[in-house]
């Protein structure tokens, strides 16, 4: 298995309180950037998108 390519994300302010985006042709990994080989979501292209979605209705 390829070792995937970290991305912050945009959203991220100064300091440590960030999220880190890898995605591979079929799932998205996010981890928090203080613990970046710790805890690892992975989720398909369709759930993470619903979960965007989610998240967009919720706090926009």
């Amino acid at each position: 298995m390829r070792t995937p390519e970290w991305q912050k994300s945009s959203y991220c302010q100064e300091g440590e309180a960030c999220v880190h985006v890898a995605a591979t042709a079929e799932t998205v990994h996010l981890t928090e950037s203080a613990d970046p080989a710790g805890v690892i979501l992975s989720a398909g292209s369709d759930a993470f998108a619903a979960l965007l979605h989610a998240l967009k209705r919720e706090y926009s």
